[in-house]
């Protein structure tokens, strides 16, 4: 739509007339004049012979050009940037897609719930970038992304509507072939939306902006259901001491999650450091590592126990990284950001913790290095009987390096980049969720933060404290998946 303003001079010669008239089109359609002034300039400021007074009346005019309010009919809006809208759309969805994801017991996700998270994430910026002035696609900067639609010179979109559209129909693809999808509360929160949308700006626009953001969505699932091309079909494990094996007999869990395409090429380069070499003596530090997991195993305090428990994430809980989900979250919830930077938050977020769980899996399947329980009992204490056993249940993949650590500090380091670090925030994923950590029944409760490095160390030592991963597991993750994220930051570019 476009508004046209002209000025025409009467042919009054004594005190000459302009008239300034603006008229509204839509389209094709050209509508009767909205607004119309008359200004009266004294004869002898048409002589051209005192410039000043010819100016100052030109600077009246564009004064009374300028403030002139244009009123809209009802349906009809001026093209707004997304920066204008809340953040209203992302966390409703967010809500939705957490309420699924938080299970009683089990997992039927895998290790996708980070794959959910980036794939959303970038879905929901690609549907509303272009309403982002100063921001570009990801298309072709990111890993065999395919190109995006392009929304359509000189019309109006809807930009909540747009991320909605785009929120709703990734939510369907991934979650609609699992066991938890809630089909009735996706389909509650897509009417209401609709309705409300529709009603805001009127069928023409909303129709575009759905449609736009339904066509981003679609590709972007497309795209995804190629990045695990170059899984491979079986799996040797290695022989010698240090090496892993289940405590229960199990198949090692997600051995080829390494081998996923990265969303960032070369995100994962250089980034992991070496193991600890196997050793039995006690003044190695692989002894020490192993034997502080022992020590404080034995002297658990109720709050080691409370965080070991907290980020364990399962039965009841977030399973396989599904926990940052509800971080992001609480994150655009307590935070409160515009359209524009939760979209960006949702996808720089996701992208990097779905490049660090790949990251992490394929340094665990590289090395095969054995859990603490394999040592303590056959080193440290192998009279004990029973056998020592952790606080958690020690899962059923290779210790080196901690997907805690890694994945805490890949999201953490986003989250203080776009918000910084040293501010307060609150995970209260488990709040009202009862749990018996030895003295009966009590809330899980809230976990408060000054920093997001807090948060970061405090869910990388929550696996020290399950006795499930030793020290330099959790400290060279922290630094490992904190170089993924520098390393993504680094090479997308977000901004033109």
């Amino acid at each position: 739509m476009y508004y046209c303003y002209w000025l025409c001079r009467s042919k009054a010669r004594t005190c000459p007339t302009w008239n300034l008239s603006a008229v509204y089109t839509a389209g094709s359609e050209t509508r009767s004049p909205i607004a119309s002034i008359s200004i009266y300039l004294p004869t002898n400021a048409t002589t051209m012979n005192n410039h000043n007074l010819v100016k100052n009346y030109y600077f009246i005019l564009l004064l009374f050009i300028l403030p002139i309010p244009i009123a809209c009919d009802e349906g009809e809006s001026p093209d707004k940037g997304t920066q204008i809208y809340s953040a209203d759309v992302v966390k409703e969805w967010l809500d939705v897609q957490t309420s699924m994801l938080y299970l009683p017991t089990g997992n039927p996700f895998g290790f996708n719930p980070s794959r959910y998270m980036a794939y959303c994430g970038v879905a929901l910026y690609e549907s509303v970038v272009p309403g982002m002035p100063a921001y570009q696609t990801l298309s072709r900067q990111l890993t065999s992304m395919p190109d995006m639609p392009v929304a359509e010179p000189g019309t109006d979109y809807h930009w909540p509507a747009s991320a909605h559209a785009a929120l709703a129909t990734m939510t369907k693809h991934f979650f609609s072939t699992t066991p938890v999808y809630n089909g009735d509360a996706v389909t509650a929160l897509e009417n209401m939306l609709n309705e409300q949308y529709r009603t805001e700006v009127g069928d023409v626009i909303f129709d575009r902006s759905v449609a736009f953001g339904t066509e981003v969505a679609n590709r972007i699932f497309e795209w995804s259901k190629s990045d695990k091309v170059a899984w491979p079909t079986s799996y040797t494990v290695p022989t010698g001491d240090g090496i892993w094996h289940s405590d229960t007999g199990a198949a090692p869990a997600n051995p080829y999650w390494g081998y996923t395409r990265t969303m960032v090429a070369g995100s994962l380069d250089n980034t992991a450091s070496a193991p600890l070499p196997y050793s039995t003596d006690p003044t190695s530090t692989y002894y020490k590592n192993m034997y502080e997991v022992y020590e404080v195993s034995k002297n658990l305090t109720h709050e080691q126990k409370l965080i070991a428990r907290y980020f364990n994430d399962a039965n009841p809980g977030y399973p396989a990284g599904a926990h940052y989900i509800s971080i992001l979250k609480q994150v655009i919830e307590q935070f409160n950001p515009t359209l524009d930077k939760a979209a960006l938050t949702y996808a720089q977020t996701g992208i990097t913790l779905f490049d660090a769980s790949v990251g992490s899996f394929k340094t665990k399947y590289e090395h095969w290095k054995e859990r603490p329980f394999s040592f303590i009992r056959s080193v440290i204490i192998p009279e004990a009987n029973p056998a020592w056993k952790s606080f958690l249940p020690t899962p059923e993949f290779p210790d080196f390096p901690s997907n805690h650590a890694i994945f805490s500090s890949s999201v953490g380091y986003v989250l203080a980049s776009l918000y910084g670090n040293n501010v307060s925030f609150t995970d209260a994923s488990y709040e009202g969720v009862m749990f018996d950590l030895g003295n009966g029944p009590e809330n899980l409760g809230s976990r408060h933060y000054n920093s997001f490095d807090a948060m970061t160390n405090e869910i990388s030592m929550s696996r020290l404290y399950g006795g499930i991963h030793y020290r330099y597991s959790c400290d060279e993750g922290i630094k490992q998946g904190t170089s993924i994220a520098t390393k993504i930051g680094a090479t997308i570019k977000f901004l033109k």
